[in-house]
């Protein structure tokens, strides 16, 4: 077989832990069921035991599955599941249908998170961060004057997710803005569901730029504030009213705080 067969034949496998997570996160497997056996598994893909073996694997040490010596594979229950996984992550975004609990988990993640970095980007911005806010801001704007919510060949949910990210890495920690990495796909998960009419999008608009012009006059409490402004948008969007009220905000340390910490 040529080198060029080969390539050909390798990329027109299936991914079967693709296929099996699309299964998952869209709910033909609930949690506490059975996936399919091994030899059904290589009947329904056409490939070896060793093949599918390395796919369920993959959803093992992903946290989705678990082996169970003389009854089969079965999914974990959501808590299990390691959500941070980039990979895992990527998949959520892609496939999973609309759960009540995923996006009341992500929502409530951001909202404790977001306002506590969006102060911290008002202290610590840089012109270039400035800019990288600044840009994601007008591609929404731009995008949301385009009949198809494009503008530049992204689309407007795609500079929602620049805006935040950019937020994210204006903080200069580190763990901030890896972490808004990581969470990129569940983030943009939440942002394509909470958005919808233009009169909406218009407001959130209004809402994001407030958060920008607290971030460039470096005003770090009018920044959480508005960050926070932002997510109570979110959450009306996504059904869940008054959250932002309910859920924990991180909270900068005070004098007396640092000092009993070191007391």
């Amino acid at each position: 077989m040529s080198q060029a067969s080969a390539s050909t034949s390798r990329s027109s496998r299936p991914d079967i832990a693709e296929a099996l997570a699309e299964a998952i996160f869209g709910g033909e497997y609930a949690p506490g069921d059975f996936v399919p056996r091994e030899l059904d598994l290589c009947a329904q893909f056409g490939v070896s035991r060793s093949t599918v073996r390395s796919a369920l694997q993959t959803l093992v040490t992903a946290g989705l599955l678990k082996r169970i010596s003389g009854q089969g594979t079965r999914v974990r229950e959501l808590q299990d599941w390691h959500l941070l996984d980039p990979q895992v992550s990527a998949w959520m975004a892609r496939f999973a249908q609309p759960n009540p609990r995923i996006q009341r988990e992500i929502f409530a993640f951001r909202v404790a998170v977001e306002p506590f970095v969006a102060r911290l980007a008002a202290e610590n911005a840089t012109a270039a961060d400035l800019l990288a806010i600044e840009t994601a801001y007008e591609g929404m704007i731009r995008a949301l004057a385009s009949e198809d919510l494009h503008w530049q060949g992204h689309s407007h949910n795609e500079y929602d997710v620049a805006f935040h990210e950019a937020i994210f890495d204006a903080s200069h920690n580190l763990v901030w803005a890896q972490l808004s990495h990581v969470l990129k796909p569940a983030i943009s998960l939440v942002v394509e569901r909470s958005n919808h009419s233009a009169h909406e999008l218009n407001d959130s608009m209004e809402r994001h730029r407030r958060v920008m012009e607290a971030i460039r006059l470096r005003q770090p409490e009018q920044a959480a504030q508005a960050a926070l402004a932002v997510l109570d948008r979110t959450g009306r969007d996504l059904g869940l009213n008054g959250l932002t009220r309910e859920f924990p905000v991180l909270e900068p340390q005070t004098t007396s705080d640092q000092e009993d910490t070191h007391a």
